[in-house]
């Protein structure tokens, strides 16, 4: 699958630009032109990059990362600006940039630089699951919601897993029953509400907002 890329750049001629060289790469590409927008569309399409100007109408570039970074998110940060003193470099990485990259650039250093955090995001980031502020290391076993610890039984953590795996796919009971609990299970067959219960209940415990829906008639999905 195509790695997405969200492009947040206000000058409307290097978005395309860009866009089309990142398109002709076979990455999908989002556009957004302010920091408003842009913010929105992180949240919501959980890019696997983001290309980030730092001078946007709405919010600056450095702000949208701050306040991604401050919910947990993870997203591997490019932050484009023409802003090229140390004391400048110094505030776009504490608000959690990953890298930076001073206007006017080469197009094929951008490029470069994109190939190697997609590459260092997916040797680093394969065992762990991100959605909104709630993640999962599988080689750890630990679970976040924010900079919350939360303690799962073992079978608690193989239901958020499997729907932290693919966030917004509807999966019925049967494919939850058949993952987590295996072909042979024949216990009680409201087990999975009674686990999503669970789940519910220690990841909204300090009143978070709800991840895990129910689908009348249909199954579960872990979406906004």
């Amino acid at each position: 699958m195509a790695a997405h890329i969200l492009l947040v750049e206000d000058e409307v001629k290097l978005a395309r630009f860009v866009e089309l060289e990142l398109s002709s790469e076979g990455y999908h590409t989002s556009v957004a032109h302010d920091g408003i927008e842009g913010l929105t569309l992180a949240r919501e399409s959980s890019p696997d990059l983001m290309i980030l100007d730092w001078m946007l109408p709405g919010l600056s570039g450095v702000e949208v990362c701050r306040r991604l970074r401050a919910t947990g998110n993870k997203v591997p940060v490019i932050l484009l600006t023409a802003k090229d003193e140390v004391s400048d470099r110094v505030a776009g990485l504490d608000a959690g940039a990953d890298d930076y990259l001073v206007k006017p650039f080469s197009i094929e250093e951008l490029l470069a630089r994109v190939r190697a955090h997609l590459r260092r995001t997916q040797e680093v980031d394969r065992d762990v699951l991100q959605f909104e502020d709630l993640s999962l290391n599988r080689r750890t076993r630990e679970v976040f919601r924010g900079k919350r610890a939360i303690e799962l039984t073992a079978k608690e953590f193989d239901l958020l897993d499997y729907l932290l795996s693919h966030p917004r796919q509807v999966y019925t009971r049967d494919q939850i029953l058949e993952r987590v609990w295996g072909y042979d299970f024949g216990g009680d067959s409201n087990i999975i509400e009674v686990y999503v219960r669970y789940l519910r209940l220690k990841l909204e415990e300090n009143n978070e907002k709800r991840l895990i829906h129910t689908v009348r008639g249909v199954g579960y999905v872990l979406r906004e």
